[in-house]
């Protein structure tokens, strides 16, 4: 079992091809790995499977043919399921096998797997990103790692394929930690972003001109200089879905309340995100909170 803990990556499988799995899957093929893949819709893997991907009926199937599992899935739930149900991960991978969930998830969650995985001679890794889409189809996803250095080690040939910036941040749940300070950080500089292109619609000056002048300033940053020109645009489309970003700040807000901590401006921004998903937006990316600006929400 201590060699296969050591021993190279060939055979990893992939579980969640949604809008940025689907491509982080891509890269992890382009990179020389033998992928195999599970999702709950079958059809989103067809383009990975066209390419050579092993398809996989149930999860524990996939566990038993690799080296290594990546999941990137919706909500908490999900991750506890395919990892801790009696069909899950860590019931039917290998001794040995390096299990790295990639989701946006709660801190206790991956400490409690990352010790039922040790318990049955597995690894595991709390390793979400930072990036969205345009980062997942460019491989230059953030990825911030919680777990043992052996484990990451081992990873890092994977998080090179996935991500540009890979750093281990502590032990199980640290991943999950520095990804909640990510999301409380992007949750009010959204809002400042729409409320200040609200603000150049209203007063009459041509929002894209005002965007090419303030990105090069002060401030300029990823959000508004991404989303920004999106929001001017009216295009919505998801690079992340409103919903499973009000689930991250809901974890954000958990989390800071048990350490004692007040967080009004992420409690406001979720609170918005909130009112925007109770119009039937939740699956509209999070740029479309300029939605909540203007006179009809639904232009």
């Amino acid at each position: 079992m201590a060699d296969r803990q050591h021993a190279a990556i060939r055979n990893v499988g992939f579980i969640g091809l949604g809008i940025m799995g689907r491509s982080m899957a891509g890269h992890l093929m382009d990179a020389g790995f033998s992928l195999h893949v599970f999702n709950r819709t079958r059809e989103k893997a067809a383009p990975l499977v066209e390419r050579g991907a092993t398809w996989h009926d149930t999860v524990a199937d996939l566990a038993q043919a690799c080296d290594a599992v990546v999941t990137i899935v919706g909500y908490p739930i999900d991750v506890r399921q395919v990892y801790l149900d009696e069909t899950g991960l860590v019931a039917h991978a290998r001794p040995g096998t390096l299990l790295i969930d990639m989701t946006t998830s709660n801190p206790s969650l991956a400490r409690l797997i990352a010790d039922a995985a040790a318990a049955r001679g597995l690894a595991a890794l709390d390793a979400p990103v930072s990036g969205g889409d345009v980062g997942a189809r460019e491989a230059t996803l953030a990825i911030m790692v919680g777990g043992e250095e052996t484990a990451f080690a081992r990873a890092m040939p994977l998080f090179q394929a996935m991500g540009k910036t890979i750093r281990l941040l502590g032990p199980a749940g640290s991943g999950q930690h520095a990804k909640m300070v990510n999301q409380i950080v992007i949750a009010g500089t959204i809002m400042g972003v729409a409320e200040g292109m609200a603000y150049a619609q209203r007063s009459g000056l041509d929002p894209a001109a005002v965007l090419e002048v303030i990105g090069t300033g002060a401030a300029g940053g990823s959000q508004l200089n991404k989303l920004g020109p999106r929001m001017v645009a009216g295009d919505f489309d998801p690079g992340f879905y409103i919903h499973h970003f009000i689930k991250d700040m809901g974890i954000a807000l958990e989390e800071a309340a048990a350490m004692g901590l007040d967080l009004p401006a992420l409690a406001l921004s979720k609170s918005r995100y909130d009112e925007l998903s109770g119009l039937g937006y939740g699956s509209d990316g999070t740029q479309a909170l300029l939605r909540l600006y203007r006179d009809d929400p639904g232009v």
